[in-house]
């Protein structure tokens, strides 16, 4: 059997993106109901911003228990999590994990830029495997060592992120279909690819190069139960990769179809050094506040819409259960 459809007692070897404000209860269980791991991701449900961690910490326990509420099936949250010592935010979100009998989490790694940051927190990590939690690891900066550092802390499962991604990009520029060897040669615990898998055939490549699963995010946000804006879904259907704009922030690269926001951020990045473009552009983004804005809200006069470049395979708007049926058609378990 599939590793990764083993340790985390699902149909599909499929892992959903936490893609930050674009998830919630429903669209969560959703994938994991058609045989995917929801991920519950920082923002799940909110439509604010907060600065308490008590608050953050509640919120996310509501949805996990409206999670369960829509399905039997397993589920994740995700921690941000680092080398070093954890925030407030994801000991609290911790904390809240382990009362609710969550059974995995996924490590979104600020790390991995250098040795003194590769893997994660190792209190956190202690932490979950006491407990039997299983541990997807998925670092901001990927690498060889990164990777080999994730496996000897324990982690069950490392996701290899390729630079054809949406959201916050790598700075290592190495494509999904480059990345994802480089990783599985260096490690043996079984590796998930993200960036760029929309389609069976982006599946069955990712598997042909020694996948043992899929990290999907893009391509699941056109489906009915995803809380993105309608012209937000609409819009990735009618375009393709040609369509994105790449630009330089912090900490290395985003990048999103047309809006005027990005009109500007692109500017900056064709005007700037590049530092200077970086911190300009990071200020104008506001954070994540520029993807509730963009994607959440539709606002596409003052935020960005963040998606990868597999959005050329993504031609309709439909329920999650078809879309993940469609990526997993020539699955053999």
């Amino acid at each position: 059997m599939n590793r990764i459809a083993s340790i985390l007692g699902i149909k599909y070897p499929f892992i959903q993106g936490a893609m930050s404000w674009l998830t919630d209860a429903k669209f969560v269980a959703a994938v994991s109901n058609a045989g995917g791991l929801g991920i519950l991701g920082p923002n799940a449900g909110a439509h604010t911003v907060t600065t308490s961690a008590d608050e953050t910490a509640e919120r996310m326990r509501d949805q996990i228990k409206q999670t369960q509420a829509l399905t039997d099936k397993p589920f994740a949250v995700t921690l941000i999590v680092a080398g070093g010592d954890t925030s407030i935010f994801t000991k609290k979100i911790l904390d809240v994990v382990i009362e609710e009998h969550v059974p995995a989490v996924l490590l979104n790694s600020l790390g991995g830029v250098s040795s003194a940051t590769y893997g994660v927190d190792p209190a956190t990590m202690k932490t979950l495997k006491a407990r039997g939690i299983k541990t997807i690891v998925r670092s901001l900066q990927p690498s060889i060592e990164d990777a080999q550092a994730v496996e000897a802390q324990g982690a069950d499962i490392y996701v290899a992120t390729g630079f054809d991604e949406g959201g916050t990009m790598p700075g290592g520029e190495i494509g999904s279909f480059a990345i994802m060897p480089m990783i599985a040669d260096a490690i043996a615990i079984p590796v998930a690819l993200a960036g760029g898998i929309a389609d069976a055939r982006t599946v069955n490549a990712a598997f042909a190069l020694d996948a043992e699963g899929v990290y999907v995010g893009s391509r699941l946000i056109p489906t009915t139960e995803n809380p993105a804006a309608e012209n937000v879904k609409q819009l990735i259907v009618d375009s393709n990769a040609e369509d994105l704009t790449l630009f330089r922030t912090l900490p290395d690269y985003y990048r999103s179809l047309p809006t005027r926001l990005v009109d500007q951020l692109a500017e900056n990045d064709r005007t700037l050094p590049a530092a200077e473009a970086k911190k300009a552009n990071a200020k104008l983004m506001g954070g994540t506040s520029g993807m509730r804005i963009g994607m959440l809200d539709g606002d596409l006069e003052h935020g960005y819409v963040s998606v990868g470049t597999g959005i050329s395979m993504v031609h309709s708007i439909q329920p999650v259960r078809a879309a993940v049926e469609e990526l997993m058609a020539d699955y053999q378990g």
